[in-house]
């Protein structure tokens, strides 16, 4: 399925101003580039495009409160500053599986202020000697790269999270509670119960 019909089916006769959250993974890019994605997504928060055959983000357009971008296993070498000029608010970043050879690419990536956790995985850049520290040094803002710090610390899970956008809403966290209380209670098994009050706290 290309992006432009992903894209239609995601919108779920919603309006694209309504859209907090977008995925687009292994969807096709056509030259490699995004389509079908505008400005009028202006309440974007998280977009995922993994896997999508994107060779540059040139046709991104400006989403002011974009706050985590997913970019992994791409084929983007460069041309990075169109993040810096398109997303001012970006504080988690995934180019991991990406062309990334050198750490001079992640220049433009300095202007991004906000900008927290980078990930890098699977790039070239990776097996350069002292690519930390490089990056650390190139990159001050940064609190996570690769997903620890610069001690070696990993990120906790509430790191990892886009403020305002968390993956299961209080409706459908109320929702699972009510069902567990169900079954506990129509399985009255003193074994079940601990173990689904253990799994599920």
């Amino acid at each position: 399925m290309d992006m432009k019909k992903r894209i239609h089916l995601e919108l779920r006769n919603r309006t694209p101003s309504d859209v907090r959250e977008l995925v687009l993974d292994n969807c096709r890019s056509n030259d490699g580039k995004i389509e079908g994605l505008t400005a009028e997504f202006e309440n974007l928060e998280f977009l995922s495009l993994i896997n999508v055959g994107l060779i540059s983000a040139s046709n991104l357009p400006k989403l002011a409160k974009l706050k985590k971008l997913e970019l992994s296993d791409n084929r983007i070498s460069g041309s990075l500053d169109v993040l810096v000029e398109k997303l001012p608010n970006l504080t988690h970043l995934n180019l991991s599986g990406n062309k990334l050879k050198d750490i001079s690419t992640l220049e433009p990536l300095k202007k991004l202020d906000h900008l927290k956790s980078l990930d890098l995985f699977n790039c070239e850049v990776t097996n350069l000697n002292d690519y930390r520290e490089s990056v650390f040094k190139l990159l001050p803002q940064l609190t996570y790269l690769d997903g620890y710090d610069l001690n070696d610390q990993e990120a906790s899970d509430s790191d990892g999270e886009v403020d305002g956008v968390d993956d299961e809403d209080e409706g459908e966290r109320s929702d699972r509670v009510l069902h567990l209380q169900l079954f506990a209670h129509i399985f009255p098994l003193r074994k079940l119960s601990v173990f689904v009050e253990r799994d599920f706290y």
